[in-house]
């Protein structure tokens, strides 16, 4: 996997909107369509087709520099709406229909800029949190488009805020702020007193204090359940004006490793979705990246301290360096391979399941086969095969791509027969 990336770091795309540096970028997939978003020092939040390299919508309802954009889940599958969401300079966080070019919420609460905004993992994300230069974290319904609570303690200003992920079990008793299916979820945040904090959502209180920068904290990323990063979501990555990135043990409270190589502001760390051979502890570890404005990106070893793994180096001509840093999944002939058999499992897994409630009609024309019978032995064969129909036409509006949808046509006709030989032979 290193060679592969190391082999790939090549620039494809790029983006030219804006007229002053971006200050964060975000990724999501609506429908069929791949959007990126960003946010400029520039007063505008821009919208893009990732595929077609287009600009979609520009936003300039701020009247001050926009520091975050992201795109709102909790909109597009709770109301159908295409909505992103930016906090500004300005002291707003405003809601944006990039669909109708339109803006039509805005949060005020803040007394100074709001820089980092993240929505909620738990509750379909319709919670939203957002730091402040006012040394404040804010946590919002965006339903009620109301401030749930306030969190006090930091020092200076909040520049960035992260919510912990999704978890398998949540107990909703002792629920303080209304916050339905938050309990055991957390924020953290970074500031200009060099502190990582994180506080209990529930409670709302602040659980531990983390000492392990010694300049201001610029990113913070929860670490991924879903990833399978080592630790989950008990680790946090932090990116800091003293040039490194740490990566801490949440139950400990402790520093697990610390990263040096950049030579000026580390802006920007995430975890990525590349994983390496450890020679050291013989079985695979994960990677982590790190944007600095050395104009880098950088690649390490979760699990060792030593040099990186690999450096991407940005443009020479360009002095703003590496501010934000997003993994995007692109259409490519290999994610397509490997999503077709998982497609066909999960159409098999979901007709074996209706076969359950068939159980008696299939009985039922084996024992008596009169016509009757038939007739309902044969709707439920044919109630399959539209099954298979409507995930066919899914799965080709979703390819787009001829050599590929015949393959697919032809997995899936095979599959039709196998059902079909299975659901005679099965009771006979």
């Amino acid at each position: 996997m290193l060679d592969i990336f190391r082999s790939s770091s090549k620039l494809l795309k790029t983006f030219c909107e804006h007229t002053d540096y971006v200050w964060n970028i975000d990724y999501s997939i609506f429908g069929s369509r791949y959007l990126l978003c960003s946010a400029s020092y520039d007063n505008t939040v821009c919208v893009y087709d990732v595929e077609n390299n287009k600009l979609i919508q520009s936003f300039n309802g701020h009247s001050n520099s926009v520091y975050c954009a992201k795109f709102s889940l909790y909109y597009y599958y709770k109301h159908h709406r295409n909505i992103i969401c930016s906090s500004s300079n300005d002291k707003t966080i405003r809601f944006w229909d990039f669909e109708n070019n339109q803006q039509f919420q805005v949060f005020n609460g803040h007394t100074a800029g709001v820089c980092g905004i993240e929505f909620s993992s738990f509750n379909g994300s319709r919670y939203l949190c957002s730091g402040s230069h006012d040394s404040t974290i804010r946590l919002w319904d965006i339903e009620a488009s109301k401030s749930l609570h306030v969190f006090n303690g930091h020092e200076d200003g909040i520049w960035c805020v992260d919510i912990s992920p999704l978890q398998s079990n949540s107990n909703n008793s002792n629920n303080i702020i209304g916050v339905i299916g938050g309990n055991g979820y957390t924020i953290c945040s970074g500031s200009w007193d060099n502190t990582i904090r994180l506080w209990d959502i529930e409670t709302t209180k602040q659980l531990i204090m983390l000492n392990e920068h010694k300049h201001t904290v610029w990113s913070v990323k929860y670490g991924s359940n879903e990833l399978g990063i080592i630790g989950g979501a008990n680790t946090i990555l932090s990116g800091s004006s003293d040039k490194n990135i740490c990566l801490c043990d949440i139950r400990s409270g402790k520093k697990i490793q610390v990263f040096k190589g950049h030579t000026s502001y580390v802006y920007a760390v995430e975890y990525s979705p590349f994983v390496v051979n450890n020679t050291e502890i013989g079985c695979s570890s994960n990677v982590i990246c790190s944007g600095s404005i050395d104009n880098t990106i950088r690649f390490w070893d979760i699990r060792s301290n030593k040099s990186e793994l690999h450096v991407i180096n940005g443009n020479k001509d360009e002095e703003n360096g590496i501010l934000c840093i997003k993994f995007l999944q692109l259409k490519t002939t290999e994610k397509v391979i490997v999503i077709i058999p998982v497609v066909l499992i999960c159409v098999m897994v979901h007709a074996r399941a209706q076969f359950v409630f068939g159980d008696i009609i299939i009985l039922n024309y084996i024992q008596y086969r009169n016509h009757a019978s038939l007739y309902l032995l044969l709707h439920l064969v044919l109630y399959q095969y539209h099954n298979l129909i409507v995930h066919l036409v899914k799965m080709l509006h979703f390819l787009q791509d001829k050599i590929i949808s015949i393959i697919v046509l032809v997995f899936y006709i095979l599959s039709s027969l196998c059902l079909s030989i299975h659901l005679w032979f099965w009771y006979t």
